[in-house]
């Protein structure tokens, strides 16, 4: 998974709202603020007012503001917004019709890419809008791996579907 220039652009901009809560930011002041092209800074308000996380007024002093709780908006949210869903492989929808991969119960790695997966929503469910732009604060990771048998791995990526 690459996290999409438009999700880079979509973020320094929307932590530009953040920095200003009471206020609306025009869309030429947030791609001007953070280096992002004015035309894609037009998509990327267009597609965040669609996702419901800005609101656009117009007008003289038009231009958009937060329509979501920094403090209740995930990063996992705001990437799956502008990006779509979170995916490293497509083990658990390969064909996209809610089936899993035919091979996933012969195959030695889906356990680890359904895993990998797992951690990586989790760890950007971790973080809020207003934890890293506010609060200054980043999720780290402290734990550790451990190697367990096959049936306990497919077990554990199993979790999460149901």
């Amino acid at each position: 998974m690459d996290i999409s220039k438009k999700t880079d652009y979509a973020l320094r901009m929307l932590a530009a709202l953040v920095a200003n809560p009471d206020g609306v930011i025009s869309v030429r002041t947030a791609a001007r603020e953070n280096g992002v092209p004015y035309s894609f800074a037009r998509s990327i308000q267009h597609d965040l007012a669609v996702a419901g996380i800005v609101e656009n007024t117009r007008g003289a002093s038009g231009g958009m503001r937060l329509s979501v709780d920094p403090r209740q908006t995930t990063l996992l949210q705001l990437v799956e917004a502008v990006q779509g869903p979170v995916i490293l492989s497509g083990c658990l929808d390969p064909a996209g019709d809610g089936s899993p991969c035919p091979n996933r119960a012969s195959c030695h790695f889906s356990p680890v890419w359904c895993n990998a997966e797992r951690m990586l929503r989790s760890f950007l469910s971790s973080v809020t809008l207003h934890d890293l732009v506010t609060e200054g604060l980043s999720p780290v990771f402290e734990g550790s791996f451990s190697l367990v048998d096959d049936a306990t791995a497919r077990a554990l990526a199993e979790k999460d579907l149901s």
